[in-house]
């Protein structure tokens, strides 16, 4: 037990698929097939299983475990990641709880050479970053499964084997009660690192693991380093409190503190952990920052290396990995976990599709083209952020020393500046689902781009755009539309796979009455969108650009529909 956090501990719940069906008798019953099963209640797995569960899919959700987290592990969740959690209806409560922090500081010795501010241009409903530990965001996400029927959460069953087959997957797995088989159509792996499922069938997972460690010690202090406005991120290169090496010092919910150390390749990873060698450093650290009046007590210690690897494919069949099961960065720059959510974000609304035989299979090889894509974004960022952080030689560490003496004198020299490029949503411009734009359009909200939001008013509320999207296609329109573009959209509609219309008009016009319509009340989504009168946006389930035209046209809309359901071919 912490001293701000007591684990929850959640029942195990006997199988049914254990008992054998009344007309059975003592025989076996028959395995069970279901559509999805999702392996690992982590952040990851459990996001999965909720949107699945939102999108009317049932699921079993299997964890050899009975509680959230052990240790804040992932603390820090991007913008993206959090307008996620909105959708998911846990949004709220990880900002409510969570520290929002936007201002970073990177020291070389004793000296500043580096700031920035993650603070996004106005009009957004999500700060840049929000920190909270893992172990909280866990809680939220279980308490938010178990409101949703849809999910069968199982505690303390273990997947013991899994047996891939052309048209279901096999599980097998252990309980208290002994052991049961389940069938499904579709398995997504979301059980971590280390993964079993993927070592137990000798999948690949390639890349780079950093000969050096780090320990990490969350720490609750007695009293307040920083004025409650000024939250912020401090990175150091060869701090004086300790020399040769780096730290990081950043704030979590409960006045708890993440404080990671540089220790180097050969340190003993027991031995540092132990609290005669955690305690020194942390003092020397706060001494050596002016908070010598500030008390501590340890929470969590834990010593880490780096990892940046990733499967060569994350689809296997009907096998579907996800999170750290299929890719592994360093923490720097936020990565981890908010890539993870990001992966079920963009596969779920795919395979609600497949299941409901509203697309073919073939969608979820988009899935692994464009995750895969975001993966090795991720990794090369977070390789870069190693390298310049551990330098592996001794003219490495020359050239960076030079950087960080460069950035104090010349803002050159700070964009060279390295301590973790922070998490930001891949740009999915080569992605199969999109179809090109065939007009000019200024600004970034191209096909492949996840969107942005701005204020707005619906139904004489105030609100936000992105809650207006998100469960389905959406075709925004710029101006209230024609009568021929309105019998159109009601054909969209009402489509085999529906696109939702979604009206944007200018501050003070109305809309249409029989649509759902928005109130650009500051201009921002206009502005944003490069839209004009009769510009047209269609709009990805996950929140990203589909198509977009500067006219509406019924048969282009149909065609891109098409292609962002894997249809192209059919259609």
């Amino acid at each position: 037990m912490l001293k701000t956090y007591t684990w929850p501990r959640y029942a195990y719940r006997r199988a049914p698929e254990l008992d054998p069906a009344q007309d059975q008798g003592p025989m076996k019953a028959p395995v069970r097939r279901v559509p999805l099963v999702v392996v690992g209640a982590g952040p990851v797995g459990l996001s999965a299983a909720i949107d699945a569960a939102l999108r009317g899919l049932p699921v079993v959700l299997l964890d050899d475990d009975d509680t959230v987290s052990v240790g804040s592990r992932g603390v820090c969740y991007a913008k993206r990641t959090l307008e996620i959690f909105d959708r998911l209806g846990v949004g709220q409560r990880v900002v409510d709880k969570g520290i929002t922090w936007n201002v970073g500081r990177t020291f070389h010795g004793d000296r500043e050479v580096f700031a920035f501010n993650l603070l996004p241009e106005a009009g957004h409903q999500r700060p840049g970053m929000v920190n909270l530990q893992q172990y909280h965001l866990e809680q939220y996400l279980v308490e938010r499964a178990q409101q949703l029927p849809a999910i069968d959460l199982r505690w303390k069953h273990q997947v013991v084997g899994v047996v891939p087959g052309e048209d279901f997957a096999t599980v097998e797995v252990e309980t208290d009660d002994g052991p049961y088989t389940l069938q499904c159509d579709w398995l997504i792996v979301a059980d971590g690192a280390r993964s079993p499922i993927r070592r137990t069938l000798g999948l690949d997972i390639e890349g780079k693991i950093f000969q050096d460690r780090f320990l990490i010690a969350d720490v609750v202090l007695d009293g307040e380093p920083f004025p409650a406005d000024r939250t912020e991120r401090r990175f150091w290169f060869d701090p004086p409190f300790h020399p040769g090496q780096s730290a990081l010092m950043h704030r979590e919910a409960d006045n708890v503190w993440r404080i990671d150390f540089q220790l180097g390749w050969d340190a003993d990873p027991e031995a540092e952990k132990q609290p005669e060698r955690v305690t020194p450093r942390i003092r020397q650290l706060l001494d050596s920052q002016g908070f010598a009046h500030i008390g501590f007590e340890l929470e969590w210690v834990s010593v880490y290396t780096f990892q940046c690897r990733r499967m060569a494919n994350f689809r296997h069949g009907r096998l579907l990995f996800v999170g750290d099961a299929a890719h592994q960065v360093s923490p720097f720059g936020a990565r981890g976990a908010n890539s993870g959510v990001q992966d079920t974000d963009n596969l779920i609304w795919k395979l609600q599709l497949v299941i409901e035989g509203q697309a073919p299979a073939s969608l979820l090889d988009s899935y692994d083209a464009e995750r895969t894509f975001a993966a090795d974004e991720n990794l090369l960022n977070s390789t870069r952020a190693t390298d310049f952080m551990t330098p592996k030689s001794r003219a490495a560490k020359v050239l960076r020393d030079a950087v960080l003496s460069l950035a104090e004198e010349l803002p050159m020299g700070r964009a060279l500046v390295n301590s973790g490029r922070l998490s930001v949503p891949a740009l999915l411009m080569a992605s199969p689902l999109n179809t090109p734009d065939a007009d000019a359009f200024e600004g970034w909200m191209l096909p492949g781009a996840p969107l942005d939001d701005a204020p707005v008013r619906a139904g004489g509320r105030s609100g936000w755009l992105l809650p207006n999207t998100g469960q389905g296609f959406v075709l925004m329109l710029f101006g209230a539309p024609g009568a021929a573009q309105r019998e159109a959209l009601d054909a969209l509609a009402n489509g085999p796979i529906p696109v939702q219309p979604l009206v944007v008009v200018p501050a003070g016009e109305p809309g249409p009455a029989d649509w759902p319509w928005l109130e650009d009340t500051d201009g921002l989504v206009a502005r944003r969108f490069d839209a004009r009168p009769g510009t047209a946006y269609l709009v990805r389930p996950d929140q990203h650009v589909a198509a977009r035209w500067r006219r509406f046209d019924a048969a282009a809309a149909r065609a891109a529909l098409a292609r962002a359901t894997g249809q192209e071919a059919r259609a």
